[in-house]
């Protein structure tokens, strides 16, 4: 009777060593199966959101990065444009995106550093709701004139408008967006009072300067390359601190308003809380994508000022700067949209 009596004592503990090894060894394939699927990263198609519409600076330069990518990873890389609410709607569905890195944010400033002080429900928190990739470089908004203005120059302009306070108009693609805000920069620095005109988009307020409905208009070096160049619009000067590559013989509006800077960065962005692993390869990814002569000469052309290789950190570190800034910048002009 021994030996059985033994035999059924032991019997629940072998049971549950037995259940014990089952349960580690189903833990640790499954683990091995994250890691692996993590190591393979990416294994499908991965969703480039751009939250404006086709044509924009920043479809143009998604859809250039999206391509290069492509081949750094090996894997099809899809832009997608979600525009509307000055970026909002995109932005919204990328940081709802599953966290598994297969759905990206290619954005720019004016979205993610100025609508959160522009809006008062953004739908999205800047910076809680997502991780820094890659910042590509940055694009300077051109101040432009029709070429009925008889000025050549941004002192031309100042000595103009104070002479004629509030009757010269500038337009912009709409209340809080970076061009108005521009515009707003320029009054308070230069002690100046143009008027502002929104519109609903750039394209509608190039039109009218095109047109000669009125005088001016901030607008990406991008978007007003091809008018300057066909002498239907005259470059006054840039927006960024120094000579853009791309317009070298036209000034930086800070030679003649001493500190004036408001350039357009863009960057890449996955949602918060992408696995470590997934974070690391896309960061790999990006430098080797930004580092490709053929990319880094499509995007010049552009008008497209690079940035010098910058970590997940110090893109983070940029962001808040402007967060702050152009929060003061837009408390001061009075713009909100509800």
């Amino acid at each position: 009777m021994l030996p059985h009596a033994i035999r059924t004592s032991n019997a629940p503990r072998t049971r549950r060593l037995l259940l014990g090894h089952a349960l580690l060894g189903a833990c640790l394939l499954t683990g091995l199966g994250s890691a692996q699927a993590q190591a393979t990263y990416p294994q499908k198609p991965i969703l480039m959101v751009v939250p404006q519409a086709a044509g924009g600076t920043n479809d143009i330069v998604g859809r250039l990065v999206s391509q290069k990518l492509s081949e750094v990873l090996g894997s099809p890389v899809a832009v997608e444009n979600r525009p509307g609410a000055g970026g909002n709607i995109g932005t919204q569905f990328a940081a709802k995106a599953p966290k598994d890195g297969y759905t990206l944010l290619m954005t720019i400033s004016s979205s993610q550093a100025i609508n959160p002080a522009l809006y008062k429900n953004p739908g999205f928190d800047p910076v809680k709701d997502f991780k820094p990739v890659a910042l590509i470089g940055a694009v300077p908004n051109v101040l432009l004139a029709h070429p009925s203005f008889s000025g050549k120059t941004v002192q031309d302009l100042i000595a103009t408008a104070k002479t004629k306070p509030g009757q010269l108009q500038y337009a912009s693609a709409g209340n809080g967006t970076l061009n108005h805000l521009l515009g707003e920069m320029l009054n308070s620095m230069a002690g100046i009072q143009l008027q502002h005109v929104p519109y609903k988009g750039v394209a509608p307020a190039m039109n009218d300067v095109l047109g000669g409905q009125l005088p001016f208009v901030f607008a990406s070096l991008p978007a007003s390359l091809s008018h300057i160049k066909a002498g239907k619009l005259k470059a006054l000067a840039v927006s960024s601190p120094r000579r853009s590559p791309a317009l070298p013989d036209v000034p930086a509006l800070a030679e003649s308003v001493p500190g004036y800077a408001g350039t357009l960065w863009i960057g890449l962005f996955s949602p918060a809380g992408v696995p470590a692993e997934v974070s690391a390869k896309l960061n790999d990814a990006m430098g080797k994508t930004l580092a490709a002569k053929d990319l880094r000469d499509k995007l010049e052309q552009q008008g497209v000022e690079l940035a010098a290789p910058t970590s997940s950190e110090q893109f983070a570190a940029l962001l808040n700067e402007d967060i702050v800034r152009w929060a003061q910048i837009v408390k001061s002009s009075g713009a909100a949209i509800d």
